[in-house]
């Protein structure tokens, strides 16, 4: 008895070190969100107080993030001003669309991605252990990455980045 009883002991105490990382998205805290605080740039002095820009209420200013041209310069590009496709981009936008846009695609796959959650929550908020909860609902989706490896090297494509089996 006193085997089996330090035999689950054992087990407990192991199956509480799992690190869930940043799996499980869930905050167990009534604190603020970490994730909703947004830097702002470094303010800075002009060198002639005098000179200073007229102010234009309800527009950007420096400090204001610009996420989507901090991308831009974080690959190594520089942020245009406009939303047209550079010329030199024309190629690339016309391969990506050769077999048609959806317009709305974002809409479309956000909420297909809700329903498909909602639908993977009946009844599976109760486990004895606990579980990884991206993993457990999108379970059937996966890919085995050596099977698919082996199905595309059968098919004769050259897969040289996968290690070999």
């Amino acid at each position: 008895m006193r085997r089996i009883l330090a035999l689950i002991l054992i087990t407990a105490c192991l199956s509480a070190c799992a690190n869930q990382g940043l799996r499980d998205l869930r905050s167990n805290t009534r604190g603020p969100d970490e994730f909703a605080i947004e830097p702002k740039a470094p303010l800075q002095t002009p060198d002639d107080l005098r000179t200073l820009p007229s102010p234009t209420p309800g527009q950007a200013n420096l400090t204001d993030n610009n996420p989507l041209d901090d991308a831009v310069i974080a690959l190594g590009g520089r942020p245009s001003t406009g939303t047209a496709v550079p010329a030199t981009d024309g190629a690339l936008v016309n391969a990506a669309n050769r077999f048609g846009i959806t317009p709305n695609i974002r809409q479309t796959l956000a909420e297909s991605d809700a329903e498909f959650r909602r639908r993977q929550s009946r009844l599976t908020q109760f486990r004895l252990f606990p579980e990884d909860l991206y993993l457990r609902a999108y379970r059937r989706q996966a890919l085995d990455a050596r099977a698919e490896a082996a199905r595309w090297r059968r098919a004769g494509a050259r897969t040289p980045s996968f290690p070999p089996g």
